[in-house]
């Protein structure tokens, strides 16, 4: 019978704690680049060229059909040949971080790219014409009208897809980076596949702490928004 002791738990946060600010930069800069790659995207299949839009739509459909361990080993293993075939580049000495991050924004640039365009394409677009009407040029539009109401509206898609990406970017263990889940299967190895239960409740009990307050945060941030609209 496999025994469980709840203190260990508690004797166990500190040390997988540590690991808390990689995790924590893995997802900040995952967020910050693949928004920016989503956004394009959003414009190029909102747009009029259909060749852009062609090309956006298929690195979507392939990105959200590849399972994100695949891509990761495809990144980890495939891109310092490619790196090394093309460029001459030898990248032996980088961070595994980088990896990771390569990872994680080519896949949430594609789950996020839909988000925004649901949202876009859910503004009425009298509201464009409204800016227009009164002298605003398109990009002025855009950025005080359009962007607002855009936002609002992908709000509780967004917080999904970052919660997506936290569980994603757990699998950054398989090679070998020490993020939270990293750390903890350290942990367990160094005591010799025992406190497995406990090291994994202390790693799960991280996880939800992180997605409680982000909840939080995207929730005072609807309340917000809603109340200054009203």
């Amino acid at each position: 019978m496999v025994s469980y002791t709840p203190a260990y738990v508690f004797k166990f946060l500190p040390t997988i704690l540590s690991a808390l600010p990689l995790t924590l930069w893995v997802i900040f800069l995952t967020v910050l680049l693949g928004s920016l790659l989503g956004a394009g995207l959003a414009w190029a299949q909102a747009g009029s060229d259909t060749g852009l839009a062609g090309f956006a739509r298929g690195y979507v459909f392939t990105l959200r059909c590849t399972p994100p361990i695949v891509l990761l080993f495809l990144v980890f293993y495939g891109l310092p040949e490619f790196l090394t075939w093309w460029l001459h580049l030898d990248v032996d000495g980088w961070s595994r971080t980088i990896f990771v991050v390569v990872t994680m924004v080519l896949l949430f640039a594609a789950s996020i790219s839909e988000v925004f365009k649901a949202a876009y394409l859910a503004v009425p677009k009298g509201q464009l014409e409204a800016g227009l009407s009164i002298g605003m040029t398109g990009y002025q539009t855009f950025i005080r009208i359009l962007l607002p109401q855009t936002f609002k509206i992908a709000l509780p898609n967004i917080t999904t897809a970052v919660l997506n990406l936290m569980k994603d970017a757990a699998l950054a263990y398989t090679i070998g980076l020490v993020d939270i889940m990293g750390a903890g299967n350290l942990l367990i190895s160094r005591n010799l596949g025992n406190y497995s239960l406990e090291t994994y409740t202390a790693v799960a009990l991280i996880y939800w702490g992180i997605a409680l307050i982000l909840s939080v945060v995207s929730h005072l941030m609807e309340h917000r928004l809603t109340k200054g609209n009203v």
